[in-house]
């Protein structure tokens, strides 16, 4: 079995020291493969520290089999968190060190690998000579390249594209680890490849070259080392760690076969090839001229094209002014909108962080957002972007706050070109927050601007009474 796993980490061109470290093993009674890349952060001995404690304790967790598979990954990422934590805060050397690691659980036996992620580490299915990347990377720039806003070719050459927004290691306990930790699932086919790397080789090369690489016919072990030279040749400025896992069985592919040819009763002789081939043909234009009872088919298909005729000269060709106007096509939400909704749909207390489970990422609406709980607070650690994308489906407001609030404070947002509308100034409530083209409006319109503002709307018209025009209903 070791045959179809490999991997290797180079300390690169440019460092001293290497931060990455991973594994690649048989764990659970030897059902799955375990294949594990980190990459240490903080420091020149901090994110060695990290990330030996990392790979130990996930290790050490993945010994003896606890329930579901994911969540099982999760508590022994979790697990990893906890003891980096108290590792930095006991100690009280190296405080500023995490990192950041992606983990796959192969079980070839039913074609299926799981995987948990946190941070820029990467994990990609090599299949059918296609190279698909399956893990997200949890920084500003990742975001920007996964949502399509920018190339892969200008993601490697941004200039905050190593800045991190999640790792093991930063806070303790994690604040919702079945959000903060990526995880999924997906078909492994024979023939499948899963690579997991460190950001020391995707900074330096892309996925052209990587596809390049995997699709050749050279080993395993032989492919790492190819991964890992080129992006030593490509400037090698941090470490590289690569691992490859192949699918033991080769993919199937099923021989081309003759279909059988029915064999006739009483048939004299073998009939020919094209003959063969004919009945799907012959038949139908024979029977449309030689039998009279297919007139009614031929006269609703006349009939059917006359009606198409007609409708294509009613609606399509040339509409009178008066004609009702062309809808506007579907604006997809975005990735992060999408994120958002659903954390408020499943959020059970009153209070959503706006992590990078979100993406510490500006977060873009397409459509109205409807706030319908009693009691809401939206917060960030930072200053997170909530603002109105340029694809706004409608002239309406942004987030309308629904008449069952009793009280809904946003914190460390920053709002642009948002109108937050609702039918009472007494529920909603703003701490460090900054607004950019953006304004509240109260039942008919009343509205308010600021720049940075903490306190209630009420408080709010108090603040600008004498800064702004006289309010006015609309």
């Amino acid at each position: 079995m070791a045959k179809h796993y490999f991997g290797i980490t180079d300390v690169g061109r440019q460092r001293d020291n290497n931060e990455d470290t991973f594994f690649i093993e048989p764990v659970l009674n030897k059902q799955f493969i375990a294949a594990c890349v980190i990459d240490g952060v903080g420091g020149y001995e901090g994110g060695e520290v990290a990330a030996a404690i990392a790979q130990q304790s996930i290790l050490a967790y993945l010994q003896i089999p606890s329930g579901e598979v994911l969540s099982m990954m999760r508590e022994a990422m979790s697990s990893a968190n906890e003891n980096i934590y108290a590792e930095k805060t006991q100690t009280g050397k190296n405080p500023s060190m995490a990192c950041v690691a992606t983990m796959a659980l192969v079980d070839t036996t039913h074609n299926k690998f799981y995987y948990a992620h946190v941070g820029d580490t990467r994990l990609y299915l090599f299949r059918d000579k296609t190279l698909v990347k399956v893990s997200k990377d949890h920084s500003f720039v990742g975001f920007l390249e996964d949502s399509g806003r920018i190339t892969e070719e200008a993601a490697m050459q941004h200039l905050k594209r190593n800045e991190i927004s999640k790792a093991l290691g930063f806070e303790s306990p994690l604040p919702n680890p079945s959000e903060y930790i990526e995880t999924g699932e997906s078909p492994f086919l024979p023939g499948d490849t899963l690579l997991l790397c460190s950001d020391g080789l995707t900074d330096m090369i892309d996925s052209a070259v990587i596809s390049s690489v995997l699709n050749n016919g050279d080993t395993l072990e032989g492919k790492c080392r190819s991964l890992v030279d080129a992006a030593n040749r490509a400037g090698g400025k941090d470490n590289v760690t690569v691992v490859l896992v192949q699918h033991p069985k080769k993919p199937l592919k099923q021989a081309a076969k003759k279909p059988a040819t029915p064999v006739k009763k009483n048939e004299s002789q073998p009939a020919e090839p094209r003959i063969q081939q004919q009945p799907v043909v012959t038949p139908v234009a024979t029977a449309r001229v030689a039998k009279p009872y297919n007139l009614p088919i031929i006269l609703s298909i006349a009939c059917f094209v006359l009606l198409t005729a007609l409708v294509w000269a009613l609606f399509f060709r040339g509409p009178k002014a008066s004609t009702t106007p062309e809808l506007a096509p579907t604006v997809a939400p975005t990735l992060q909108e999408q994120r958002l909704n659903t954390a408020l749909n499943r959020m059970t207390g009153d209070t959503l962080w706006l992590r990078d489970s979100l993406a510490m990422a500006p977060i873009y609406l397409t459509d109205t957002l409807h706030l319908r709980k009693d009691t809401l607070v939206l917060k960030s650690p930072g200053s997170i972007l909530l603002a109105r994308d340029s694809s706004f489906k409608t002239t309406g407001a942004s987030i309308v706050i629904g008449p069952q609030a009793k009280y809904v404070l946003f914190e460390n947002l920053i709002l642009q070109d948002m109108v937050i509308a609702t039918t009472n100034p007494y529920v909603l409530h703003f701490k460090n927050t900054r607004f950019r083209n953006s304004y509240v409006q109260i039942r008919q319109g009343i509205r308010y601007n600021d720049s940075l503002f903490t306190g209630s709307v009420l408080d709010m018209q108090k603040a600008m009474k004498d800064s702004l025009p006289q309010n006015r209903n609309n």
